[in-house]
């Protein structure tokens, strides 16, 4: 299933997850539901319910919707858990889950066990940036960048903090690269295809 027609995500996103019993509603907020996005901007759906019950199994929940990255976000606010969804498109979906505390995790080890899970990290989070950009919101990409080097890029191995989203995109693919060598690893490339194009102008489109 495709996920480009934003008139079918909403729905696709509630039948999903109103699957479960213990989901007892689904609403769209944010940009999205004020109508006020940029072509980039995340879907955000906050999800009511029986929720200590249910965050174990959204992770099947959400298989019809293809996910081609999935993953709890390591660095939000205390007072909400949030599950990251990235889409064919690309396109960004976060669950909010309000009322389930959460403490941020430490950075990123490196290691053969984990370097996948980074991946998936920065190719979301860098979309994101790529939306706050386009939003004008550049106090927030600068002070997020400086947040991406102290979580994931500096256990990598890369020593400054980058200026801007090309710079940390080929800081981040050329790291990727030296430690995927050094473990003997191959991190599948199929999150970068689909992100790298839409960060234009901000990177570039060879992802070899």
């Amino acid at each position: 299933m495709s996920m480009r027609d934003a008139r079918d995500l909403p729905a696709a996103v509630r039948s999903a997850l109103l699957a479960d019993p213990s989901v007892t509603d689904v609403q769209l907020v944010g940009s999205r539901a004020r109508g006020t996005p940029s072509p980039l901007s995340d879907w955000d759906f906050v999800v009511a319910g029986d929720l200590d019950r249910v965050m174990d199994r959204i992770p099947s929940l959400v298989r019809p919707l293809e996910p081609i990255a999935q993953q709890w976000d390591r660095l939000g606010p205390s007072d909400y858990r949030c599950y990251m969804l990235l889409l064919a498109g690309p396109t960004k979906v976060d669950l909010i889950f309000p009322g389930v505390s959460h403490r941020p995790e430490p950075p990123w080890v490196v290691g053969p066990e984990t370097l996948e899970g980074i991946d998936r990290h920065f190719w979301d989070w860098i979309l994101w940036l790529a939306a706050k950009e386009q939003g004008g919101k550049h106090q927030v990409v600068r002070a997020e960048l400086t947040r991406m080097s102290e979580h994931l890029l500096e256990p990598m191995g890369v020593d400054h903090v980058p200026a801007s989203i090309q710079e940390a995109t080929a800081d981040y693919r050329t790291a990727r690269e030296r430690l995927e060598s050094s473990l003997r690893i191959r991190v599948p490339n199929r999150v970068e295809l689909e992100v790298l194009p839409a960060l234009h102008p901000w990177a570039g489109r060879d992802s070899t």
